[in-house]
């Protein structure tokens, strides 16, 4: 299969059964940042705002949303019941996609990359001398 080079064609090549679940998390994590910039990054959709704010990717059992540390374990309580790790949360196919929870989790990871000092659109230091 040829490497998707954009987000419409990720989603248009994933299984057709995940492509709703695909097109729901996108619309989430837009809703929640609408001025993240929108690209493709290590072969998956990836979300940049003052920074690495998140990606996502289809697997054969679950969606997984990538989001930057430490926000995950800062909701670990709210996101109990979904497989998860240092920067990873996977949901099921089997089960709806919790909506609400993925924006509050884009949204915790703009208030971390907006708190970062001295950092440029695209999450690099700034230096000066």
């Amino acid at each position: 299969m040829k490497k998707a080079t954009t987000v419409d064609a990720y989603i248009a090549a994933a299984p057709k059964e995940v492509r709703g679940r695909l097109a729901k998390l996108r619309a989430a994590i837009k809703a929640a940042a609408p001025k993240a910039e929108e690209r493709m990054s290590y072969g998956m959709p990836y979300y940049g705002y003052k920074g690495r704010l998140a990606y996502f990717a289809a697997a054969k059992h679950h969606v997984g949303l990538y989001i930057p540390p430490p926000v995950i374990a800062q909701h670990a309580k709210e996101l109990k019941g979904y497989h998860t790790a240092t920067a990873t949360v996977r949901f099921p196919n089997a089960k709806p996609l919790p909506l609400a929870l993925i924006k509050k989790l884009v949204r915790a990871r703009i208030k971390v990359n907006e708190g970062k000092k001295g950092t440029g659109a695209t999450g690099t230091a700034s230096r000066t001398k």
